[in-house]
């Protein structure tokens, strides 16, 4: 059985000028007087599952080195990573997960490499989180720590696997599991919705439920759904497809169309579920931060025996009228310590499409701290001037009084 051995060797090479490193986004950029140089040789060596681990002109080595600011020089089987010592043990945890990705013909595009760099991230920043929370040298555990020492779940469709990339997905689907309610709460592109409907998927085909439900609210940005021809649910559609599109991968485009064809797959707008109770069932509430408080304690109260729910949304991007709260925002503080329920909330660093989009979400995240700080700044800034302007005015009163 073809396995991989690590050889290291490590360099210390001393510099006089500092040296600024960012690890992903994840360390902040600080002075230091060393870099780390680290030797791997990866065995068996196979120069068709090199060449795949490299890829076209060293494309797939460029891309660890810009994301991880790493200098990758290799010869054969022979890699060594120069760079900061935590991009460098990361850098090298992912060259091996990728050569073992290898092993199975598998060919490596960009995307799988930047799965692979946003898996090693996660990690890095789970581990840095503890060493941060446990001082000292003695270790509690809990139930938390229980959860991440825990292996990651794999959901398996008829299509294909579907593994949570890093800790807090991997949290997210234990809890779908476990619990009959489940929120997840994040910025697009951290896996919400997909996870959710592979969950779905796994538990339609162990036949642990009977149907999958998709429901989202009627609330669109910035267009009007009567413009769109058919009925409620055929305008809906549309707004549908990320959910439809996760099923196709997963159970292919034919089985997916019998299934909704036998009701196995149901999309029901929310306004359609007032009145219903539904047992043994699967349903995704999407978009959720569209709903209004009443609307959201509507959709609560028709989960029925042996079923389970989950509900994503973003709370950065509401689309409901001015003055209308959303359910999911209301939701997210009256549910909180309510058993058999439970809250994963998303971060930038858990957005697993192209870089840029968390880029993207962090530059807005920044925008909208800014401007909270500025708006308080004001309000700080009128009270003062208002209160001087009362003293003003009371100290005229008194001396007019006095002459």
């Amino acid at each position: 059985m073809d396995c991989l051995k690590i050889n290291t060797k490590f360099v210390f090479n001393w510099y006089t000028l500092p040296i600024f490193t960012a690890f992903g986004g994840l360390f902040s950029h600080y002075m230091t007087s060393q870099n780390l140089s680290q030797r791997l040789v990866l065995e068996p060596e196979n120069p068709q599952r090199l060449a795949n681990l490299c890829g076209r002109l060293n494309e797939h080595l460029k891309q660890i080195e810009k994301r991880l600011l790493v200098k990758i020089k290799n010869r054969g089987s022979e890699f060594m990573v120069t760079g900061a010592p935590e991009a460098v043990k990361s850098t090298s945890s992912i060259i091996r997960q990728l050569y073992a990705m290898t092993q199975n013909s598998q060919n490596l595009a960009p995307d799988n490499i930047h799965m692979a760099i946003q898996e090693g991230i996660n990690t890095a920043t789970q581990e840095n989180s503890t060493a941060e929370n446990t001082p000292g040298t003695e270790q509690h555990s809990g139930d938390n720590n229980e959860d991440n020492n825990d292996e990651f779940l794999i959901l398996r469709t008829p299509k294909a696997s579907v593994k949570p990339r890093g800790q807090n997905q991997n949290n997210y689907v234990r809890d779908i599991v476990r619990h009959d309610i489940n929120f997840g709460i994040g910025p697009a592109g951290t896996g919400k919705t997909y996870l959710a409907v592979a969950c779905a998927v796994e538990a339609l085909i162990k036949e642990q439920i009977s149907r999958i439900l998709l429901v989202r609210p009627a609330v669109e940005a910035g267009e009007k759904l009567g413009f769109l021809p058919g009925d409620l649910s055929q305008k809906v559609d549309p707004y549908l497809r990320p959910l439809y599109d996760a099923l196709y991968e997963m159970l292919g485009f034919e089985r997916v169309g019998r299934l909704i064809e036998k009701n196995v797959i149901e999309v029901a707008p929310l306004a359609y579920m007032r009145g219903r109770t539904l047992n043994n069932a699967f349903i995704i509430l999407d978009e959720s931060q569209n709903t209004t408080t009443s609307q959201m304690k509507m959709f609560l109260t028709r989960i029925g025996f042996g079923s389970t729910a989950v509900i994503t949304g973003d709370v950065t991007q509401i689309d409901l009228p001015k003055g209308a709260g959303s359910g999911l925002v209301q939701a997210s503080k009256i549910l909180e310590n309510v058993d058999g329920v439970s809250f994963t909330y998303f971060k930038s660093r858990d957005v697993v499409r192209h870089p840029i989009v968390q880029q993207v979400v962090e530059a807005y995240d920044a925008h909208d701290r800014q401007s909270i700080t500025e708006l308080n700044s004001e309000s700080s800034s009128s009270q003062n001037s208002s209160q001087s302007s009362s003293q003003n005015q009371e100290s005229d009163r008194l001396n007019e009084r006095d002459h």
